[in-house]
């Protein structure tokens, strides 16, 4: 598995996950990757950061770290039943779309990786640029369709 972030101002690092994504796995990377790069970004804590309604998301444990660095950037908060809206998604597609174009194939994890990093690396800054500008379109999307689906 691989995870990645980005923002506005550009993409951050992909970090691999060797096993099962769960709260302690999860808070490692957020706590060791996720807080120094908004501390940097957002040195005056106006960033904001969104994560999905993933199981290891809403762990206890991870919960209260999150309330421990609250001034440090302000977490979005997702009703359980929401639907996805986080945009990197949108990122995820870009990096599958370009390595269902490669020929010939990768044929090993090694090549894999390899692939995933290279299509990270080239996603233009417009590209995530948008998805960031998008949000207050697809909150407000969500919110006329009191929750339902949305083009988003």
């Amino acid at each position: 598995m691989v995870w990645g972030m980005f923002s506005w101002h550009d993409l951050g690092p992909l970090i691999h996950v060797e096993q099962r994504l769960n709260s302690t796995t999860y808070l490692s990377i957020v706590a060791d990757q996720v807080h120094p790069i908004m501390l940097m970004a957002y040195p005056s804590g106006d960033g904001f950061f969104q994560q999905g309604n993933a199981p290891c998301h809403g762990a206890r444990v991870v919960q209260e770290w999150f309330q421990e660095y609250e001034g440090d950037f302000t977490l979005l908060r997702w009703s359980p039943q929401s639907p996805d809206l986080n945009p990197i998604e949108h990122l995820w597609n870009e990096v599958k779309r370009a390595i269902r174009q490669l020929v010939p194939q990768p044929s090993n994890l090694t090549e894999l990786d390899s692939a995933i990093h290279q299509a990270w690396c080239q996603i233009p800054h417009i590209t995530f640029q948008h998805l960031v500008e998008s949000m207050p379109r697809r909150i407000t999307a969500v919110l006329k369709a009191k929750g339902g689906p949305t083009k988003y």
